[in-house]
């Protein structure tokens, strides 16, 4: 008897952690496969290759219910297929990227650093806004900022945070983010991605600056 509540001690302190250990390698692999869509896809087959990454991250979603994590990233890639997309027929995308977003917020606004906070804020820029879309500029800026409290040099809240900045004319502040954004610490391996966003950051310098 002994021997087996120790047995069932150690699966229970065992499960979880090979659940998370899974849930990191599925997202991992998501995170690689958006990588090779968002900046290594031709343009014209971007759309493909994002609906399909799409589907397997809705899958992730699908076998971690209620995974904060798993919710960003299918979030994150359905943001992707809507960009790529294009039209009017991308807003019913970038509508149920938003409300994984929104989702995933109210289990942990934390999780992923704040991510939410920061794929949120881009949506309220970049998707237009009433009577087309949901755009909405005041809610950008303050998810945004919020993306920024939790990850102040994180590349991604800095470089989302500049390039909204530049959107609205305020260049110098924009370079100051951008900067900052070129100076974050590398991500463990996210050595691809990380490369991909300083490429967009150095854009976004080189135009602030020619606007400052």
């Amino acid at each position: 008897m002994k021997n087996m509540m120790l047995l069932l001690s150690f699966i229970a302190l065992s499960c979880p952690a090979f659940a998370d250990e899974k849930l990191d390698t599925e997202i991992a692999q998501v995170q690689h496969d958006w990588v090779k869509a968002n900046y290594q896809t031709a343009k014209d087959a971007q759309e493909r290759a994002f609906k399909i990454l799409t589907e397997h991250a809705h899958q992730v979603t699908t076998n971690n219910p209620n995974a904060p994590e798993a919710m960003i990233w299918e979030a994150i890639t359905l943001s992707g297929y809507a960009k790529a997309k294009g039209g009017i027929g991308a807003l019913k995308f970038a509508e149920k990227s938003r409300d994984l977003l929104l989702a995933a917020e109210k289990i942990n606004p934390h999780a992923l650093q704040g991510s939410a906070y920061t794929s949120l804020g881009s949506l309220y820029y970049k998707v237009p806004g009433w009577p087309i879309g949901f755009g909405d500029k005041k809610k950008a800026r303050v998810y945004l900022e919020k993306a920024l409290q939790v990850n102040p040099t994180g590349i991604d809240p800095n470089y989302f945070y500049a390039d909204f900045l530049s959107e609205q004319g305020e260049y110098a502040k924009a370079v100051e983010y951008y900067k900052k954004a070129l100076a974050a610490p590398a991500r463990p391996s996210r050595e691809d991605a990380d490369a991909g966003r300083k490429k967009e950051v150095e854009e976004g310098i080189r135009i602030a600056e020619e606007k400052v």
